[in-house]
């Protein structure tokens, strides 16, 4: 009997979530066609990719501003084409990726800002430190079911702790981050996109 029951309820419960799930876009970003870059004014140049992340965006509606950006970067991925600056941007001064192996951005709140733009605050996290960011992005493919959100966000790399230099190299604190995400839409309805005035 008490099998039964369990059996039951955990029928009930999956229909619930798939109600509920129904009307809801579901999405997946593709890493092979995606990016994440980085890039800081330098004497020398400092600017390259990092090969491995995981990324989702979440939707809890149809509504776009309802979407959840989550980022997760392996610090120790970071690659500038130059084994001496990937060695130092690894290390303590920097990344400091053995204390702190992942960089990440999970959004806060979405705003529109034009029929294909949206500024998305969220809790960004380097070397165990957490600060609010901000990520503009412009997107693109609205209504074919996939499409590309490419976007900035600027931090100061010193609000970090990242206060070192590189020895005969002198380095902004300003760091650029850019994103180039292809995403499709897996299930669900599609985002329904408001024009804006």
């Amino acid at each position: 009997m008490r099998i039964t029951i369990l059996f039951v309820t955990s029928i009930l419960f999956s229909t619930m979530i798939q109600a509920q799930t129904a009307g809801v876009p579901v999405t997946q970003i593709t890493q092979p066609d995606s990016s994440i870059k980085f890039a800081v004014k330098a004497s020398v140049s400092i600017e390259g990719t990092f090969d491995k992340w995981d990324a989702t965006l979440t939707f809890a509606t149809t509504d776009p501003t309802t979407g959840v950006l989550d980022v997760k970067i392996q610090a120790d991925s970071v690659n500038t084409g130059s084994g001496m600056k990937d060695g130092k941007l690894k290390g303590k001064d920097f990344f400091d990726s053995k204390q702190d192996p992942y960089i990440t951005f999970k959004s806060t709140k979405v705003v529109q800002t034009a029929p294909t733009t949206f500024e998305v605050d969220g809790n960004f996290t380097i070397r165990g430190v957490t600060r609010p960011e901000k990520l503009t992005l412009t997107v693109s493919g609205e209504g074919t079911g996939a499409g590309t959100i490419a976007g900035t966000m600027a931090f100061d790399r010193k609000d970090y702790g990242m206060n070192s230099g590189i020895p005969f190299i002198k380095i902004a604190d300003r760091v650029e981050v850019s994103v180039d995400l292809k995403v499709k839409r897996v299930s669900g309805p599609p985002l329904a996109f408001k024009p804006q005035a």
